[in-house]
């Protein structure tokens, strides 16, 4: 009777182990896969993926494919080539922004000789950009931030030449010499400075061409000086209003050029 109850029990089938089995695997294999999708080595990933097609379908796995799934930086003499085109374009790139600054300067200097501004304003071309340096003889009085006439004037005219295609960064900064001041106004050269950069700087800005996020201000004081603090010419020099305008692109000046316009 034993046997017979045996016999009439109903099989259950285990078929349905090797599909969860497997289902299993490929959840594994899926939170792996994004897990080493996530790391920064994608030798290690390209190692993960070989492996998985080996194990999981003798290579020929949902992770074959015929090429690599993350991009490989070319190398040996494509590399070269690659480098070496950027090169060349980033000296091209340079060589007509030096151009442009060097025809903004010639423009600069035809308007300072033109206007007998010669003793007063004076442009300079380095790597760091076109310098344009005011001195305080036309801009302010001794002790002052306030712009006289004559260098609103001049901001009104230089701020025409700032416009350019494309726009540059520009930096005005204030200097002055290494006499102390201490008024109820200003307590150092510091705030002297600082305070006729900002005023110079909101009279070329007053020109609705050009835009105020590329400008900034600075105050050096004394701390700049183009000359030594020895006699009353050189402390001339030192008081002044600087305008940087900085080159978009690394600018090369070779030895010999002629980038400077001395004042008088």
């Amino acid at each position: 009777m034993k046997n017979k109850k045996q016999r009439n029990r109903p099989h259950v089938s285990e078929s349905w182990l090797l599909p969860y089995s497997d289902l299993l695997t490929l959840l594994v294999a899926l939170f792996i896969v994004l897990f080493a999708m996530s790391e920064i080595d994608a030798q290690k990933y390209e190692r993960l993926v070989q492996v998985f097609n080996s194990e999981l379908s003798g290579g020929n796995g949902v992770l074959e494919n015929n090429s690599s799934t993350i991009d490989k930086e070319p190398t040996g003499p494509a590399a070269e080539t690659g480098d070496s085109n950027r090169k060349d374009n980033e000296k091209d790139k340079g060589a007509a922004e030096l151009t442009q600054l060097q025809n903004l300067q010639k423009q600069i200097n035809d308007y300072i000789s033109k206007n007998g501004l010669t003793d007063v304003i004076g442009t300079t071309l380095s790597g760091e950009g076109l310098l344009i340096t005011i001195l305080n003889d036309v801009s302010f009085d001794t002790g002052s931030a306030k712009v006289k006439a004559k260098g609103k004037a001049v901001a009104r005219e230089v701020s025409n030449f700032l416009y350019t295609d494309p726009p540059h960064e520009i930096i005005v900064s204030g200097h002055t010499d290494n006499r102390p001041i201490h008024t109820s106004e200003f307590s150092s050269n510091w705030e002297l400075s600082a305070m006729r950069a900002i005023n110079f700087m909101r009279l070329l800005l007053k020109n609705e061409q050009l835009d105020p996020e590329r400008f900034s201000s600075k105050g050096y004081g004394e701390h700049h000086p183009i000359a030594p603090n020895t006699n009353g010419k050189n402390m001339a020099k030192n008081r002044r209003v600087e305008l940087l305008i900085l080159p978009n692109y690394d600018i090369d000046l070779e030895e010999g050029d002629s980038t400077k316009n001395e004042r008088g």
